[in-house]
């Protein structure tokens, strides 16, 4: 469930810098429930003004008489954590934990292309960045910690609104063989590894918003908001490939095969795990269910099978002919 800081985001009073003390003052009387105001120039925002720090100084020794009839900009803190609407919640709570000791329970400034968006308190950020926890964890994949499929399945449909996704069904080819040759604990390790690869190429800052699933054994499905796939590929081929050297014997990687005993009883020579990627994009496809999302994937993936390595590919490189090219 992707929620960012502009879902929980709430409309403001906002002033000017030139608004004095006493309106302020003023506002705060008449809406007890107000924890902060923004100072905004332009409908850029340029301080904050919390409740519990404008009444401290009003408190101090005639504070009250010094600054009632002054304007806001001499007490509004100019030291603004400002994000975005699009930043998910999970990054703004971190950023807000960072601050300095004094500013850490502050309002946080939401903004859109820059202007004013509205306001989130902490005690809100908190809450929602709980319920998310929580229900994450409720429908996660218990060995990866990934969202399991009741999440996919949201995320996906939501996916289908995008104007350009890329979504990528991933598994290990020969995983079976090498689970019942090096035993499931290794089996598990290599499921981690996997997941721990795939999470790390696909959440970044330029793939936002992006999402990783686990859909069982070793299947795994990640998305990205762009047709930019070959990169992100590569790469988690790469990483996949150099990391498996340590999940094998010495003389099984010298033959780059293991023997296993085949569902027709014949001793036979099984490459070692490699990764297939099923890329679909709504480039030239007109996709508007999951289902048709799978069907497609899973028409890719049976041709991605059917190289002995690790690959990925899209319905565009099945009508190239791709594989013959391999």
């Amino acid at each position: 469930m992707h929620i960012t800081i502009g879902d929980i985001a709430e409309e403001i009073k906002t002033v000017t810098p030139s608004t004095k003390c006493e309106e302020v003052y003023r506002m705060f009387n008449e809406i007890p429930s107000l924890e902060g105001i923004v100072v905004c120039s332009d409908e850029q925002p340029v301080g904050l003004v919390m409740k519990t720090h404008f009444y401290q100084k009003l408190s101090t020794k005639y504070g009250f008489d010094l600054f009632m009839k002054r304007t806001i900009d001499l007490v509004m803190d100019q030291e603004l954590l400002t994000v975005d609407y699009s930043v998910p919640i999970a990054e703004v709570s971190a950023l807000a934990m960072n601050r300095k000791q004094g500013n850490i329970y502050d309002c946080v400034i939401v903004t859109k292309k820059d202007r004013m968006y509205g306001i989130v308190s902490i005690r809100e950020l908190l809450i929602k960045l709980s319920e998310v926890q929580i229900r994450i964890a409720r429908y996660s994949n218990p060995l990866t910690g990934l969202p399991g499929n009741s999440v996919i399945e949201e995320t996906l449909q939501e996916v289908l609104s995008y104007r350009s996704f890329s979504v990528l069904y991933i598994d290990i080819d020969s995983f079976k063989v090498f689970n019942d040759t090096y035993g499931f604990r290794e089996g598990n390790e290599l499921i981690r590894e996997t997941a721990n690869i795939v999470t790390e190429t696909i959440l970044t800052a330029d793939n936002e918003p992006s999402f990783v699933g686990h859909i069982g054994g070793d299947d795994f499905i990640a998305v990205i908001p762009h047709f930019h796939h070959e990169g992100i590929c590569n790469s988690i081929i790469t990483r996949f490939d150099n990391s498996i050297h340590r999940f094998y014997s010495k003389e099984d990687l010298e033959k780059g095969y293991v023997q296993a005993i085949s569902r027709q009883g014949i001793l036979e020579n099984v490459p070692l795990v490699s990764i297939s990627i099923a890329v679909i994009q709504n480039t030239n496809n007109s996709l508007t269910t999951v289902e048709q999302l799978s069907k497609k994937a899973a028409k890719v993936k049976k041709r991605c099978k059917a190289v002995k390595k690790s690959v990925f590919l899209t319905l565009e490189d099945l009508d190239e002919e791709f594989i013959k090219l391999v």
